[in-house]
């Protein structure tokens, strides 16, 4: 999703996208948005509402890790890239940071 948005000119929405989409995740799945292979394997430690049995994440990791470069894939062949995009994402991030 920020890729996509950077590369159609709007990145500056990237916060509130990616906050709307964890929390929608989090609340309408079933899996409450396993973001990343390490939050994964933190919620395998824990019993509350987020929390998975430990035998069900090396699935969820294995999922992550292919659905990654498909991920980027779709990117790739969706949004390409264009200098214009690139110039006008760095100037973003360069204004933000300051």
């Amino acid at each position: 999703m920020i890729f996509a948005l950077a590369r159609s000119g709007r990145a500056a929405m990237s916060a509130v996208t990616v906050a709307a989409w964890i929390g929608a995740a989090y609340w309408f799945t079933s899996s409450t948005s396993f973001a990343n292979p390490a939050v994964t394997i933190g919620r395998a430690f824990t019993d509350t509402f987020a929390g998975i049995a430990p035998a069900s994440a090396p699935g969820f990791i294995a999922a992550q890790i292919a659905g990654a470069p498909l991920g980027l894939g779709l990117i790739a062949l969706l949004y390409p890239r264009s200098a214009a995009a690139d110039s006008a994402v760095v100037a973003h991030l360069a204004e933000h940071t300051t």
